[in-house]
């Protein structure tokens, strides 16, 4: 990701605030990401941590889900390494629901794409949610 892109940059901003506690500043920072996105990959973004802030299970699903199909509007190449992540939500969003066979195909994708993700802490962080949801929802779907 280009750390130039404004959406980026509100995106890590609200990060950051969400680090420091800030939800509030956190979900409005995501917000204006929203509101400024320009294009699919900006939208992909945006409804990406959008998602993380929701209160009510059915609209986290929704934004996990505009943020799926912002990012399967996009060519692969760009946004390639966020599948694993996306998966991941809609599997965990699903779970939360109840459809356990959902989440079971969900965390499947992820499963699929996580060659593509690198060696870094964030990498890790998402193998082992993967792996987390798997176990969770093991002999229940």
């Amino acid at each position: 990701m280009d750390p130039q892109n404004p959406i980026v940059k509100l995106c890590a901003a609200g990060m950051q605030a969400e680090f420091e506690g800030r939800l509030n500043d956190a979900r409005d920072l995501f917000s204006q990401a929203w509101q400024e996105h320009r294009d699919d990959f900006e939208a992909c973004i945006a409804a990406h941590y959008l998602a993380r802030h929701q209160e009510v299970a059915q609209q986290t699903l929704h934004w996990n889900e505009l943020s799926l199909q912002f990012a399967e509007a996009v060519d692969d190449e760009l946004v390639a390494g966020f599948y694993p992540s996306l998966y991941l939500n809609m599997g965990h969003s699903y779970e939360v629901l109840g459809n356990l066979a959902e989440a079971a195909r969900y965390y499947d994708l992820a499963s699929a794409r996580l060659d593509v993700l690198g060696d870094d802490g964030y990498s890790e962080v998402v193998r082992n949610a993967v792996a987390e949801g798997h176990k969770r929802i093991s002999g229940q779907a």
